[in-house]
C-alpha cells in the first residue's frame, strides 16, 4: 500500500491537515447535499479544516475509495484518523462525540 504513489500522496495530505474533508466541490461552493451538509457541520464546530475536491482528479477519487475502504464522498479526516460520510458526522455532531473527538484529538473549536 506504501508503495503506491496515489496512496503516498493522499497520506501526506492527511498527515498535513489535521482536519481534512476529501469532497465534491469546495466549502464556499460544494457540488453535492452530502459534501454541503459536512461543510455545516464543520461550519458550526468553527473548526480549521482544508478541503480537497474529488471531482478534480479522477484516479484520487477512484484511490480515496480503497484507501480508506469507504465508497462513497464526502471523507472526513481527523488528526490522521478517518472519521467518516455525511451520515456519520452529522450522528456525531449530533450525539456530541464529533465535539469530544476534536477535544481529544486537540483540534480548536469556536466561532
Amino acid at each position: 500500500m506504501s508503495d503506491n504513489p496515489l496512496f503516498q500522496q493522499i497520506q501526506a495530505e492527511v498527515d498535513a491537515n489535521p482536519v481534512l474533508l476529501f469532497m465534491k466541490g469546495s466549502a464556499m461552493f460544494p457540488q453535492c447535499g452530502f459534501s454541503a451538509a459536512v461543510v455545516q457541520v464543520l461550519n458550526h464546530f468553527g473548526v480549521k479544516y482544508k478541503t480537497v475536491n474529488i471531482l478534480e482528479n479522477d484516479d484520487m477519487r477512484q484511490g480515496l475509495k480503497e484507501y480508506s475502504s469507504w465508497p462513497t464522498f464526502p471523507q472526513l479526516y481527523v488528526k490522521g484518523e478517518f472519521v467518516g460520510g455525511c451520515d456519520i458526522v452529522r450522528e456525531m455532531a449530533a450525539s456530541g462525540d464529533l465535539a469530544k473527538l476534536f477535544e481529544e484529538k486537540g483540534v480548536e473549536m469556536g466561532q
